[in-house]
This record gives structure tokens, sequence and C-alpha cells, in this order.
């Protein structure tokens, strides 16, 4: 979940990119697929929208997106995706999965990764956004809700009109606050994190209790729960076809064994398919 400025730290570290050979498509599993007629519901295209949990992130063991291992296209056998559970009913989907997340996205990037979303046709769209808008400098820094709220109905108006029949999933915001208290306590992560790097504004001075740095992470812990109300009141607001996950994915309680040990922070393969699972509709045909 980088935001645009760490771009020049993840060109050093593309060196890395072999072990992730791959890392940018969706690749086909080699596995046989159902034949006859799927269920009824289950949607033959899908497009994953978002940030860098969304493309996998640091979850194949380099600094990069890993689309494979994404918890809503991924293709590799690691993580037991939407697309590989529909894909196990539904053999029209082979194929017909595209991932436009992007390290970095905020909620302003959501209106064009909808575009690419319509061009593709895709039946079925998964929205996981919003970290990078607090995940900023400083406090000061983070995207005010309303201009939040603005940017998200801009996206999924773009969604209404381009895919009127098309299935969003709108999911929430993991728990930051959660992580951190989770890792402050950890060598390994409080080093990381305190390089400065790794969300800001709630990891910075890791270490700290002071009560400067107590009430900043707080202040980012609340403008993440106000995102989620945001995203909950904007996916009502779009009607039958979006559902809301109910904040499933702020509820999971990422541990340290959820994430890679890279930067502490995005979800490792574990992590992926903890995600998958969590926050998969019980059902089509919303």
């Amino acid at each position: 979940m980088f935001r645009r400025w760490h771009l020049v730290v993840l060109a050093l570290l593309a060196v890395f990119a072999i072990a992730c050979e791959g890392a940018g498509a969706t690749p086909e599993p080699t596995d046989d697929v159902p034949t006859g007629k799927p269920p009824a519901g289950l949607p033959s295209s899908m497009a994953a929208l978002g940030d860098s949990i969304t493309a996998g992130f640091g979850s194949c063991l380099a600094f990069v997106a890993c689309s494979r291992n994404s918890w809503s296209t991924g293709s590799g056998s690691a993580v037991d995706s939407h697309y590989q559970r529909i894909l196990e009913a539904n053999p029209k989907i082979k194929g017909k999965a595209r991932n436009f997340a992007e390290p970095g996205a905020e909620s302003g990037a959501l209106a064009g990764q909808a575009a690419q979303a319509v061009e593709m046709k895709a039946q079925y769209v998964t929205i996981l956004i919003g970290a990078n808008d607090a995940c900023s400098r400083s406090v000061a820094a983070m995207t005010g809700v309303s201009a939040f709220r603005g940017e998200i109905d801009r996206g999924l108006a773009r969604l209404k009109k381009g895919l009127p029949k098309a299935r969003v999933l709108v999911v929430s915001i993991p728990d930051l606050y959660r992580l951190w208290e989770l890792g402050h306590g950890d060598e390994r992560a409080v080093r990381v994190w305190g390089q400065g790097g790794i969300c800001p504004s709630m990891l910075a001075e890791p270490a700290s209790t002071d009560e400067a740095d107590d009430q900043r992470r707080k202040r980012v812990r609340d403008r993440i729960d106000a995102y989620n109300e945001q995203l909950r009141k904007a996916c009502k607001a779009y009607g039958k076809r979006c559902r809301w996950d109910g904040g499933r994915a702020h509820g999971i309680r990422f541990s340290l064994d959820l994430v890679n040990q890279i930067d502490y922070f995005h979800p490792n393969v574990e992590g992926q398919s903890e995600l998958a699972e969590v926050v998969y509709p019980d059902r089509f045909g919303w």
C-alpha cells in the first residue's frame, strides 16, 4: 500500500523481480476445469481494483507486485482466490480475470481502474482501496473523508454506467492499528517500520508510547473507520448489484504470521488466503 513517492524505492528493488516471474500477469493453472453448465449466477469474467494488497505486493518473496497471489484474481496454487473458487464451478471464466490494482493507488485512482474493468466487460468486480489515503506522510496529509467519498462515488458511477449488470464487491480497509499493536514489540518489525517508508502516519516511531504518538495513531485508526463507513454507504447507494463485505476484512486479526517479512505490512500468501476466505461471497446473483 505504498504511496507514489515510494516508486523510486521500488525501482531500486526491482532486481528481485526474478522471484516473481510473471507476477504482473494472471497465469492460468494447468489443472483441468469442470465441464458442463455452471451453477446459476456465477460470473464468467472478473476484474480486481485497488492498491498493493490486491496486487499481491510482497507476497512472493520480493518487493514487487505479485498478482498470481492476489486474494481476488490470483491463479497461483498457494492462494484459493475468488477467481480460483469460481473457476472450479464455472470454466467459462478461465483466462478472463484481470488485476488492475496498483501499488500506491489512492481512492482517486479508482475511476481509472473502473474504466479498465468496463473495457473488458467484467461481470464481477472486487474493490479494496483506501489504505494509502490514510498512509500519508503525516496525519494532516490524509485524504479528507468527504473527498474520499467523492472519489469512491466517482469510481462506482463509472462501473454502474458501463457495467450495469455486473456484481461489485466492496471490501473494507484492514485494521492497521491492530497491526501496530501486534508488531510494535517485535524487534524486526520495529526496525523496518522505523525506517519511515511504511505507512508513516501510523507506523512512524513504532516503539514510542508517548502520548503524542499514541494520539497520532488513533487519529489514523479513526480515519480508516470513517473511510470504511463511507465505503459501506457508497455501496448501499449503488444498489442491489453492490455487496459490502460487512467489515470482515477490517476484522481480520492480521498477526505477523500473515504479513511478509520484508516490510511487515503487506499480506503474505497466508494473509492473502485468509482475506480471500473471509470476504468471498456466500452466494452470487445479488
